[in-house]
């Protein structure tokens, strides 16, 4: 029994001096105001998952100066990529409203030359999307005519074979003679019977149908053609493109912004399309000056999904330059002012936005003019969601 006491008393003795021991190591991270306070980051928030494991998150939050104190873990999860601001002279751009449109020397239109009826190609009729040769028939056109011009037709098809039948028989005579008659009655029986047959076969082709084919080799990028439609001439049927081989007309209602026209580019979902300049027009269209550029093809072969008709923005350069800092285009934002801001990575887990006035150079980077001095690591992916930290 007296064993059993003592060794209860050594044991409330060592629990009050691990108690003791743990306050004391806790006041050492008191504040005594000697030193500068910097703002508190967050404690870890205990969490329990569906493994009934134990984890701690650690949260994202705004400090009172504005800045946003986002750990590492947050800083992955969030997939945040920072860049270094460069700085320098680059090409002042001007922005141009432009849309689509085929290449003239590898796109064509397929438009009748009469009325009529459309049926069936060799191989059915051309469909969207299908790959067609040059010369291949799409379809074909049954010509409209009543049933008087058909019968007139055929009565005069009639006549010229009787022609060509006595011609033939003329000639099989005269060549029975030959060495008798004068040859040159032989050559014009020839002659004649050739004349007949051509005049024949043209009269027999007006009442024939009429082949639609493709004018270059592409793809079908509109097809307005089923069977047994009747259409009027001059309609267009099908449209042939080549998706590799496209061009962009934008409109400039300033031309003093053309002078030195260079490469340009128009940012659309999915990527972007460099252009090159090919000319521009002196003919106003909807009161502005056309400017043709040629959408180039990327190093992999690939363009993005694009339409002909599409509309878009054009950016081109200019021999006019502008100073100021190169960034990517995605590294500037909108705060809650709707204001142009950036997010500069000032130290390991803090963030800070900054005002900027930007101007686009491509469809990939842009210009702060003011803002940034350069050599600031700016947040380039991920900077929609830091404005939304709280």
């Amino acid at each position: 029994m007296t064993i059993i006491k003592n060794f209860s008393r050594y044991a409330l003795a060592l629990f009050v001096g691990s108690t003791l021991a743990v306050q004391v190591s806790a006041h050492g991270g008191e504040d005594h105001g000697d030193a500068p306070k910097s703002p508190a980051a967050p404690a870890p928030v205990a969490a329990v998952n569906a493994q009934g494991q134990v984890t701690f998150n650690e949260p994202a939050i705004r400090l009172p100066d504005g800045s946003i104190f986002v750990p590492k873990s947050a800083q992955r999860q969030l997939s945040l990529r920072t860049r270094a601001a460069l700085k320098g002279e680059f090409p002042r751009t001007v922005e141009l409203n432009g849309r689509i449109i085929a290449d003239p020397n590898a796109g064509g239109r397929v438009q009748t030359f009469q009325s009529g009826r459309i049926e069936a190609g060799p191989n059915g009729l051309a469909v969207l999307g299908q790959r067609v040769k040059k010369g291949q028939i799409l379809a074909w056109l049954q010509p409209a005519a009543t049933a008087l011009e058909r019968g007139t037709q055929q009565s005069v098809l009639a006549e010229l074979a009787a022609q060509e039948s006595v011609l033939e028989r003329r000639l099989a005579r005269l060549k029975q003679l030959e060495g008798s008659v004068p040859q040159k009655d032989i050559e014009q029986a020839e002659i004649e019977l050739a004349a007949f047959k051509k005049r024949k076969n043209a009269v027999g082709g007006s009442l024939g149908r009429e082949a639609l084919v493709a004018p270059v080799t592409g793809v079908v990028s509109a097809a307005n053609a089923a069977v047994g439609q009747v259409v009027d001439a001059r309609e267009v049927v099908f449209e042939v493109i080549d998706p590799q081989r496209l061009a962009v007309e934008a409109l400039a209602y300033d031309p003093l912004l053309l002078d030195g026209l260079g490469k340009a580019s128009a940012p659309i979902a999915g990527g972007v399309l460099d252009l090159a300049f090919v000319g521009l027009g002196r003919t106003l269209k909807d009161q502005a000056m056309p400017v043709l550029f040629r959408v180039q093809v990327p190093k992999n072969g690939d363009l993005p999904a694009v339409a002909v008709g599409q509309t878009l923005k054009v950016l081109a350069q200019t021999k006019a330059s502008q100073a100021g800092v190169s960034i990517p285009a995605a590294a500037v934002v909108r705060n809650a002012a709707n204001e142009s801001v950036v997010w500069v990575h000032e130290s390991a887990e803090r963030f800070v936005s900054r005002k900027v006035k930007a101007a686009a150079l491509d469809g990939h980077s842009v210009a702060v003019t003011d803002g940034l001095s350069g050599g600031e690591r700016v947040v380039v992916q991920g900077a929609a969601a830091l404005a939304q930290i709280r």
